[in-house]
Formats: C-alpha cells, structure tokens, sequence
C-alpha cells in the first residue's frame, strides 16, 4: 500500500477503519453498478471564474446551445432590440466573436480615416460590399476583448429603428461571416468566459421579462450579486464544514477532536438560510409572474363594471341584462407593484343559450386555474343560495375573497350580510382601495417592500433540495453516526448550490436556462 499513498491505520473511537491520506474537498456519488466514486469539489474564490462543465452528450439535436470549443470560435450576431414596422427610432445589431471586428471593418465606412478604437463611436454609413450600395446611415460601437459583456470582440451597429433596414444590416453581418445567435447565446458566452455567475445572467433574462417596477428592482439586485453572496457564502461554510469533516476521516489521529456539536450548530444556521431564501421566493414570483384572479358570482352582480374599474378604462361591455359577457375576458394591471390578469367570467347559472353555455364552461375552467378567486354577490339582492353553491364550488385550496357590490344600493344604515369580507361600488369606486388591499392580503403580497433578492423557480428547487440534504445531515448528526455519513449530504448540498451560482453545472442546465432569453441578449 506504500506505494499508493496509503498507511495503514487502526481503528478509530467510532469503530470505523481508519483511511489514509485522500484529497478533503471531494464528493461521493454512486454510480450505475453502486460503487461509490469521487469527484473534486471546487471552492468558493474571490470574483468570477468559469462554470465547470459536466460534458452533455455528444450527439445534439440542431438548435440547441453550443457549448463546445468549437462552436466558441463562432462570430454570432443579432439584433439586440426590439423591431416592430414603424416603431422605435434605433436598432441594434450585435455581433460578438474573433471576426467581429473585422466584420465591422469590412462594412462599415466612416468619413475620413478616424482610428478604431475600443469604446468609441463611429459615425458613418454601413455599405453592401459587393455593390457598394449605402444600407443605412447609422453609428459603429466596438468592444475589444475583455472589456465587453461576452468577453470577447463585440461590434454593435446602431441603425434606424423599424424593420426592413436593420434585418438587411443582420444578413450582410451573416453574409461576412456571422451565424445567427441562438436565444441567450450572448449571456451563455457572458458565463463560460468568468464575466457573469448563473445568478446574474438568469437576473438579466427576468429585468427584460420585468412587468412592474418592483419587479425590476428584484432583478437589478439579482444582477448586482445580491443573490450570489448569499448562495456563495453559504456554499462556502459548508464547504468549510465538510473540510474538517473529511479531514477527520483521514487524520483524525494527528488533530484535535472534531466539536461535531458546533458543526451541527453551524449546519443548521446554513439550512436557516436557505429556508429563508425559499420562503422569499413565492413573494418574488408574486412581483416577477403576476397572479390570476378570477371575477366569478351571478349574472348581472357587477363583474364586468369591476373589471372596467381596475383597469381603468372599458374593458368589458356593461350592461342591466344579465348573461351579457358570454366570453372569458382578460385584463392586465398593476396593483400596488403586484402584476394581476383579472379574469372576468361568464355569470354561471342554468341556461338554455348554447352560446352562454360556452361561456359558463370557460368560467368554471378559470376556478381552476385561478390563482385567487374573487367571488363578487350583489349587496342590494343579499346573500342567496346561488352565490353559496358558487362559493362551494371554489377548488380546495384556493384563496377565495367574497366581495358585495352594488353598496350605493343598500338601504341607508342598512349592514351588509356577514359574507361579505369587503364591499365596494363598482360603479362610483367607493371602497375599491380597500378591496385592492384585501387581494393583495389574500395574495400574501402585503409584505413586498423589504424583499432584497427572490430566488426563480429553478433556484428556489435547488435551494429547497440543499436544505433537505442538510436536514439529512443533522439527522445523522442527532443519531451520531459516524463521520462519513454527515459527509455524504453534505455533498449533496454544496452541489445543488453551485448548480444555483454556475460554479458547478451541467451543459442541460445551462442549455435550459439560456433557451429561455430573447435572441440578441
């Protein structure tokens, strides 16, 4: 055994066979037959480095990221604004890569002979190299590497806003050199090349995709490293924890006992954390997807004048007759930050109208996609036996507000029914700033100002999973199990972390998230 490295050792207080000398920042995972295997942890370092890879397969289907040696020496390019006819007065279009320079060179002309350089703008026109023909007069921004967001040589054309021009500035860019980039393919470069963590590049993707303010201060955070600190240091004291454990298992003879009292102390103030950052995230999801709210009750209880009074203007026909809305209508708004598509629902009732029929289905398929359901009754009618068979046909689970309506209408001193948890005018809007803060109550988004950093879905799964692996920990630590069986989930924490920052991810994560931004970012 000499010759390997190893010594061979007694056995220790725990009864477990000594080991000798092994690397301590290793992980264990079984492979297909069972055996357990090692691979090499990284550990949390100052600044940004690359992402290691965990190699996908080698066959991939077209039109998936490329992330092969290869495939980065691609010149890609975009248009990295939104186009639309007659819309915008400036267009970009972005091309990153070894030959973007030389790309630029090549088709943009400026007058005179004014020196390339980094981080200036040139005036000019972009010219067709084999006509001659002027495409555009526009201006010519160039970022050599490293001082650009990919890392690499970026050149941006800024052309006249609208369509035709800047998708003809595209095809001459393709024509000299270029590939189409595929969606995120400009943020994936930005991550292979140390420039951004996962966690900043996802913050990107979710402050263009941002539908209120509040929202896109949550992303801004995100991508000032807000949520990367908290995720690096945490992975980094579990890190500090499964070191001295693993030097236990190999040196415990030469180093003074291990506290696993205060290890386990130190674990559950990690897993604090991250409970912490779960918990968050549903608020954040609030801010960043919105909520749907569906408006059911009878026909003619004033669905369609509430719809038109949160949203500000005449959405919804209205009318005294009742079985007027036929159809689902949909209206997006902003309440207090909070994104909201109200759902205005066909009054549900026995009818003979095949058409109205249709439209009671599609209400009765909104309660059950409905985040929250706003039950709306008419004060002036009282509380009925339909509006109780609505109210029981609320799926469990779901948050439900009763709203009464029609207030102007109740006799003076009259008190409305005790179902009532809100009532309003929909008509005049008395009452509508207290039924906003009810749904907002009911939605669990009252309490959105202090949030710093909210985790996305793919964050929030992989938190979740690291706390339950630390969970596991501290049950083998309450069952004091020996040394090696604390490590086994804390491996497995400090794995979903870094799959959270990018310091330990596969090529399918990193395919999954880009694929999910807009072509040109």
């Amino acid at each position: 055994m000499a010759g390997h490295g190893r010594q061979e050792r007694g056995h220790n207080h725990q009864g477990r066979p000594q080991r000798g000398p092994r690397e301590p920042e290793s992980r264990q995972r079984t492979d297909h037959g069972g055996t357990l295997r090692r691979q090499r942890l990284r550990p949390t370092v100052g600044g940004l480095s690359p992402p290691t890879l965990k190699p996908a397969p080698s066959s991939r289907p077209t039109g998936r990221l490329p992330l092969d040696a290869a495939a980065a020496a691609d010149t890609i390019a975009a248009i990295a604004t939104a186009v639309a006819p007659g819309q915008g007065g400036v267009a970009i279009v972005r091309v990153s890569g070894p030959r973007a320079e030389a790309i630029g060179r090549l088709l943009f002309q400026p007058p005179g002979s004014p020196p390339w350089e980094s981080h200036r703008v040139l005036y000019g026109h972009v010219v067709d190299p084999a006509t001659g023909e002027r495409v555009d007069e526009a201006l010519l921004l160039l970022m050599r590497a490293p001082r650009s967001f990919t890392r690499e040589d970026v050149v941006e054309f800024h052309c006249h806003g609208g369509l035709v021009v800047v998708r003809r500035v595209l095809e001459l860019v393709c024509a000299a050199g270029a590939r189409p980039a595929l969606a995120g393919e400009f943020s994936l470069r930005a991550v292979l090349h140390g420039r951004l963590d996962l966690t900043r590049a996802e913050a990107i993707g979710q402050l263009v995709a941002a539908r209120g303010r509040r929202a896109a201060q949550l992303a801004m955070a995100g991508l000032e490293g807000g949520l990367q600190r908290r995720i690096s240091a945490a992975r980094a004291a579990l890190l500090d924890q499964l070191s001295e454990l693993e030097a236990r298992l190999d040196f415990e003879d030469d180093l003074p006992p291990l506290d696993g009292a205060a290890v386990a102390r130190a674990l559950q103030e990690q897993r604090d954390e991250l409970e912490r950052l779960v918990a968050e995230a549903r608020q954040g999801e609030l801010l960043r997807e919105g909520l749907r709210v569906a408006i059911v009750g009878r026909p003619n209880v004033g669905k369609s004048s509430l719809l038109n009074l949160l949203s500000r203007r005449e959405r919804a026909i209205v009318a005294d007759l009742p079985g007027t809305t036929r159809d689902l209508l949909e209206s997006e708004l902003l309440l207090d930050g909070v994104p909201l598509t109200l759902l205005d629902t066909a009054g549900i009732r026995a009818t003979s109208d095949p058409v109205e029929r249709l439209g009671i289905a599609r209400s009765e398929a909104a309660l059950a996609s409905a985040d929250v359901i706003l039950l709306l009754f008419d004060l002036s009618a009282g509380w009925t036996e339909a509006d109780q068979e609505l109210r029981e046909r609320v799926p469990a689970g779901v948050p439900l507000l009763v709203v009464g309506n029609k207030r102007d209408r109740l006799p003076p001193g009259a008190a409305p029914p005790p179902e009532a948890e809100v009532t309003l005018s929909a008509l005049s809007g008395e009452g509508s700033e207290a039924l906003t803060a009810a749904l907002l109550a009911r939605c669990g988004a009252t309490d959105l100002q202090g949030l710093e950093v909210a985790l996305n879905q793919r964050q929030r799964e992989l938190t979740a999973a690291a706390a339950a692996a630390l969970g596991r920990t501290l049950d083998a630590a309450a069952g004091g199990l020996p040394w090696d069986f604390w490590t086994i989930d804390l491996r497995e924490a400090i794995q979903a972390l870094g799959e959270i920052t990018g310091e330990d991810v596969s090529e399918a994560v990193l395919e999954r998230v880009f694929a999910r931004f807009c072509i040109g970012k």
